[in-house]
């Protein structure tokens, strides 16, 4: 576990396991907290909730933002949410994803254009499907900003080898919502280093002749 401070957007590293069609793999990812020494929202829960509660610090949180339902992203959400005294955000379409983790927990639905408010940034949720059915990136414009989860890294588009991912839906989503913001607006990924939208999309076509 490592904390890395960066201005307004703060990265926590955590490891552990990614779990899906009966395969098991272990993964580092990333954990986002945006806002000031008063208020942050988290993005993404992944493996260990005491690191997570520790970087908050007491402060006030808005949102427990799962980008995606992943087990790796949504590991102690509930747990989070319980602590942390705050809603635990997820697109409905992973409801699916979300059940073979917390069969037992709710989270509250979060709709495309949907925004959240963070020590006076605007966050605006963009669904942007493929890696999951309900991936949502999160743009804050006055940030130049968007948080991808596992929709885009450094090096193109999330994995869609398994259940529930497609490869023409995150190519789709990515050309039509993430290459329409700036391309200096930085991506804060769900594992591995950031990127730009402008550095990426430049190998838009390369991605769709890869095919998959």
């Amino acid at each position: 576990m490592s904390t890395e401070p960066i201005g307004p957007i703060q990265r926590l590293v955590t490891s552990g396991t990614f779990e899906l069609d009966g395969g098991s793999w272990d993964v580092d990812n990333n954990i986002w907290l945006v806002g000031d020494d008063k208020e942050v929202v988290v993005f993404d829960a992944a493996h260990t909730a005491q690191p997570i509660i520790d970087a908050v610090g007491g402060r006030h949180v808005v949102a427990v933002v799962c980008t995606h339902g992943h087990n790796d992203h949504v590991t102690v959400a509930p747990q989070l949410g319980e602590a942390l005294d705050a809603p635990v955000l997820m697109h409905p379409a992973d409801d699916v994803l979300w059940r073979m983790t917390h069969p037992d927990n709710d989270f509250r639905s979060v709709a495309d254009g949907e925004t959240l408010r963070v020590a006076g940034t605007e966050l605006r949720a963009l669904h942007t499907p493929g890696h999951s059915p309900g991936s949502v990136c999160w743009h804050a414009p006055e940030l130049s900003a968007v948080f991808s989860g596992d929709t885009l890294f450094q090096g193109g588009p999330g994995a869609t080898g398994r259940s529930f991912s497609d490869f023409p839906t995150i190519l789709a989503s990515i050309s039509e919502r993430l290459g329409k913001l700036p391309g200096d607006t930085v991506v804060y990924t769900g594992h591995g280093d950031t990127t730009t939208v402008g550095d990426e999309i430049v190998h838009y076509d390369e991605w769709v002749a890869r095919g998959s």
